[in-house]
């Protein structure tokens, strides 16, 4: 996991072309009030979701996803989050992977969660071993739009 302003990853992630394509993208688009819920961007191998939701608070347990084909780059345009992080292996109560939505869920205890405060401008970087819980509040729930970018795996 990476988590900086959106200006900095690009520096910190791992380049090659597809990764190229999602930072040219987000840094051309991130502004942008008007974007559909799905673009592609290059095809399968990288895309983009535009999300709106409230935040929740974290309970007890926390409910966390990963992936296998994609990496995630999850850049917060408004509003801000807890993104949880865990390791892939402390994840408990996995549901089967399911190869069409590339997802897998997974419980976490909150107190082996490691937050992560992102902000607006800000983004994190999810690689398939990092097991992950966005949507989370900080403090008292609001509002946010994100832009979550999938780049797929070279190995997948």
């Amino acid at each position: 996991m990476i988590v900086a302003a959106l200006e900095h990853l690009p520096a910190q992630a791992a380049q090659n072309a597809a990764m190229q394509k999602a930072w040219d993208w987000l840094l051309a688009n991130r502004a942008n009030p008007d974007l559909p819920a799905r673009v592609e961007i290059d095809g399968k191998a990288v895309f983009a979701l535009v999300q709106a939701y409230e935040t929740a608070p974290a309970g007890e347990t926390v409910k966390c996803e990963a992936h296998r084909q994609y990496l995630d780059i999850q850049y917060i345009v408004s509003g801000e989050e807890m993104m949880g992080w865990a390791p892939l292996d402390a994840l408990g109560s996995l549901t089967a992977y399911n190869p069409d939505k590339d997802v897998l869920f997974g419980e976490v205890p909150s107190s082996a969660l490691t937050p992560v405060q992102v902000r607006a401008g800000h983004a994190a970087v999810f690689f398939p071993e990092d097991a992950h819980a966005p949507k989370l509040a900080v403090g008292t729930p609001c509002a946010v739009r994100k832009i979550v970018i999938k780049v797929q795996c070279a190995s997948s």
